[in-house]
């Protein structure tokens, strides 16, 4: 049967070397990092033990902006802040049920960084009423990301950073050995929610240093010897 409307174009990143990821979801982990944890006012486990469950929230596949193109202040905020992230890109399909954590890693591909967006007063007005958060997270242009670097040809994530740049200054840097769930931890909790497949990106949380963002600021991504984002807020 044909279809009754145009076929909206699939968002799709980047890979090195060639090639590119088409996106089917996009999954984000809140407070992932104690010092954010702290700055957001919430509790910080003491041990693993303690952990509880991470906090999941989605953003749609068509919020990608790649190729470090400009992306356009958001309407309906006057705070947009800035949360840079490490992003995890599935290349296989989650077995049904619940995936164990020493198979996680076999479905990761690609790793690259990205930003998730935020318009911090929707979302605080929204937590406020105890009232989900889409609107803050899940607006368009909202996931900026760099190119995918296939999993091969990354010797590991142990003791690399993030950092961001705002204007030529350090906002923000954080080490991933400072994640309170690793990437192994995060699929196996996103498998007991989700079917997780290939196309599938996974944003796993920033550092402290969360801040506005204004039309004109140029800001510069980095996960540490792997990949760069950059780009610029242009007005509404």
């Amino acid at each position: 049967m044909a279809d009754l409307i145009p076929t909206p174009a699939q968002a799709r990143v980047p890979v090195r070397g060639g090639g590119t990821f088409p996106v089917r979801r996009i999954y984000c982990v809140g407070r992932n990092f104690a010092d954010h944890a702290r700055e957001m006012g919430a509790a910080v486990p003491a041990s693993k033990a303690e952990r509880g469950q991470p906090v999941f929230f989605l953003k749609p596949a068509d919020a990608v902006v790649t190729g470090d193109a400009d992306v356009a202040y958001p309407p309906g905020t006057r705070d947009l802040h800035h949360e840079v992230e490490l992003v995890v890109a599935l290349g296989r399909d989650a077995p049904a049920g619940e995936l164990a954590p020493d198979e996680a890693m076999d479905l990761v591909f690609a790793y690259g960084v990205g930003l998730d967006l935020t318009r911090r007063d929707l979302q605080g007005a929204a937590k406020a009423k105890g009232l989900p958060w889409d609107t803050g997270k899940g607006f368009d242009q909202s996931a900026p990301v760099s190119e995918l670097v296939p999993a091969a040809q990354v010797d590991g994530l142990e003791g690399r950073s993030l950092s961001l740049q705002v204007n030529g200054s350090l906002r923000q840097q954080g080490s991933l050995h400072d994640l309170i769930w690793d990437v192994a931890d995060i699929l196996h909790e996103l498998s007991k929610l989700f079917a997780l497949k290939a196309g599938d990106l996974v944003f796993m949380g920033t550092p402290a240093g969360v801040g506005p963002l204004l039309p004109g600021d140029a800001f510069s991504a980095r996960l540490e010897g792997v990949a760069e984002l950059r780009g610029r807020i242009t007005p509404a």
